[in-house]
């Protein structure tokens, strides 16, 4: 253990890493302190240049981009009351009210640290997760991993609650369009009518680039200006909340253990930890009429569980292979490019690999919450930022990054079609997320589900059969009974 983490320092001591720590945790901050703008456009348009790195450097690099958004996106959420990211959206309620009462830099200052305090705990629940999920993993065969994907396809459908019908087309057409190109196991050719560019099937790239990218960039340009954050936001009082997340000790054990799970489950993530923490801090706290008001411990209940999410969303990926939502699906893409394949096997054939990503997630936290604390008086001013000078140039950006990957025109123009098809979803309400996830679990379902079905010779009792596939089957199959039932009594309750 002690050489692994010798041979990960080692591989975080290199320039390109540092620098990458930089540069993610840089862009990060900035993405999340423009409001309108979200990690997913900002991965998606660091994803190609990160392919062109070694694995760790590139890992890192769209981990800063989406590690720090949630850091940033305090800054308009507490200033301006609007969430630089969606995921900020609780920390309005109470960080504006603090920032109004003339205490801004505490407000800043309490969100920075416990961001810092969920980020650290979620990095030790990492730790500690990844290799025993991993050890689980080790006994799964085929059934067991078709199951678990089935799970989780059911799991990130089901987190769009609200869009139910909108979330099962966007997950189909993501797996449909994951059986385009060639099928290595028959040598079979499906869906590309003869075109030989649609022999690798639909690229990951252009579609994350071209649905959370320029879509978003569409509607930057459509936007006005946002409101004015404040111009004289003075430095002193920097650290004046920094330590004042201690104070809330149950809060942070409870926002804390809510974000380790819910990164756990696919598709539930921030939004479903930040509610039923804010929820609960809001039931147990000594002072719950503050809250809404400019409760210090609403802030720490919002940031907190934020965070504690960011890296327990990799335990899924690290041990399974399988993504939890689309921007794993992104990392996920770096790994198969340099032929790191996630799972039981990384821990052991990559240890180096493995804990220098680890020390690299704790440097990435200090780095963010160092910058803050120096630079947030500078970062402030990019809210006022006209959108539309945003919008010109992802616009540019995305178009480069889909070009330049494998510099096939086929490439940008897939970027524009899916720009179009995200700009619609976005317009409609409809989850993109989902296409996503389609696109990548989709193919690895249909792979396992059939060399299940070689190992049974045809019989689909194998996965009733297999205690591990059976229990996965039953959490997906009671997870869409929940569900329904829920559906069902909603509209009993509302004419009541």
């Amino acid at each position: 253990m002690i050489d692994s983490f010798l041979l990960g320092f080692s591989e975080v001591a290199q320039w390109q890493v540092l620098l990458a720590l930089f540069l993610g945790a840089t862009a990060g901050i900035l993405v999340g302190a423009i409001p309108g703008m979200e990690p997913a456009g900002a991965m998606a348009i660091a994803l190609p240049f990160s392919l062109t790195m070694e694995p760790l450097p590139g890992i890192i690099l769209l981990l800063g981009c989406y590690g720090g958004a949630w850091y940033g996106g305090a800054i308009p959420a507490i200033l301006i009351r609007v969430p630089g990211t969606p995921v900020n959206v609780l920390t309005t309620y109470d960080g504006y009210p603090l920032a109004q009462k003339g205490q801004p830099m505490r407000a800043l200052s309490l969100a920075y640290s416990s961001s810092f305090v969920g980020g650290v705990v979620s990095i030790l629940a990492l730790i500690f997760l990844a290799p025993l999920m991993a050890r689980i993993a080790a006994y799964f065969g085929p059934p067991e991993y078709a199951m678990v994907m089935l799970l989780a396809s059911v799991s990130v459908i089901l987190a769009h609650h609200q869009n139910i019908p909108g979330a099962v087309l966007t997950f189909g057409l993501g797996a449909f369009l994951g059986t385009v190109g060639f099928e290595s196991p028959h040598n079979t050719l499906r869906y590309t009518f003869d075109q030989t560019w649609l022999l690798g099937g639909i690229p990951l790239v252009p579609m994350v680039i071209g649905l959370f990218a320029m879509s978003q960039a569409f509607v930057l340009l459509e936007t006005k200006n946002p409101p004015k954050s404040p111009g004289d936001l003075k430095t002193a009082g920097r650290f004046s909340g920094l330590f004042e997340v201690f104070r809330y000790r149950a809060t942070v054990i409870r926002s804390s253990a809510l974000g380790i799970v819910m990164g756990l489950l696919p598709g539930v993530g921030e939004f479903g930890a930040q509610f039923l923490s804010y929820s609960l801090a809001r039931r147990f706290s000594k002072k719950p009429e503050e809250f809404g008001k400019g409760s210090p411990e609403g802030v720490v209940a919002s940031e907190v569980s934020i965070n504690a999410c960011t890296s327990t969303v990799l335990v899924p990926l690290l041990a399974l292979g399988i993504p939890a939502d689309p921007l794993m699906a992104m990392l996920l893409a770096v790994f198969m490019i340099h032929n790191i394949i996630p799972g039981p096997q990384l821990f052991s054939e990559h240890a180096d690999f493995i804990s220098g990503l680890y020390i690299s997630l704790f440097m990435l936290n200090i780095f963010v919450l160092a910058l803050l604390l120096v630079f947030t008086k500078h970062v402030v001013k990019l809210s006022a930022i006209t959108p539309r000078v945003i919008g010109a140039a992802i616009m540019v950006l995305a178009f480069i990054g889909s070009y330049t990957q494998n510099f096939r025109i086929t490439d940008a123009l897939f970027t524009v079609v899916f720009a179009l098809i995200g700009r619609f979803m976005l317009k409609n309400n409809i989850p993109a997320f989902p296409m996503v996830v389609g696109l990548v679990l989709g193919p690895m379902l249909e792979t396992r589900f059939k060399q299940a079905m070689s190992l049974s010779a045809g019989d689909p009792t194998i996965f009733l059969t297999r205690p591990l596939a059976a229990t996965f089957l039953a959490f997906a199959l009671f997870a869409v009974a929940i569900f329904a039932w829920n559906t069902r009594k909603a509209p009993t309750h509302s004419q009541t």
